[in-house]
């Protein structure tokens, strides 16, 4: 996998993906930024979200789950002196479907927890990940 980040003047930045997508960062403007884009550190976030979400939705089609609509929201707190890694991270699963089975929901987590993503495995390293969920009755949100 292969990446490239271009300066885009100030604080912000051109990120292309290996699959040719792009993506602009930025930072705060008293570094210089705009707010063009989201920060790094919310990509990261924003990336073990949906690393974690597509998991979950997968495990759960596999299991024959009639899965409506997953979305996870995410809370997170840093360490306070540099590095300023993620110290605590917890992401909360709202699963809408119909008669989703509450054990297959836990299960999908934590497969996706334990296993599968990478992204959330990694930054596990340096933040302690905690995960809930409620389940919905019904259609997409």
């Amino acid at each position: 996998m292969k990446a490239r980040i271009k300066w885009g003047g100030g604080a912000s930045f051109i990120c292309q993906s290996d699959s040719g997508h792009e993506v602009i960062t930025d930072g705060p403007g008293e570094y210089g930024g705009k707010n063009l884009g989201p920060r790094p550190m919310e990509l990261l976030l924003l990336g073990a979200g949906s690393c974690s979400s597509f998991d979950v939705v997968m495990i759960l089609q596999k299991s024959r789950q009639q899965v409506t609509d997953c979305y996870v929201e995410i809370e997170a707190e840093r360490a306070d002196k540099e590095p300023k890694v993620f110290t605590k991270i917890h992401m909360h699963f709202v699963v809408s479907g119909k008669d989703l089975e509450e054990k297959k929901v836990a299960r999908a987590i934590d497969l996706s927890a334990t296993r599968y993503c990478s992204a959330s495995i990694m930054l596990g390293k340096t933040a302690d990940i905690t995960h809930d969920f409620e389940i919905r009755q019904g259609q997409r949100e």
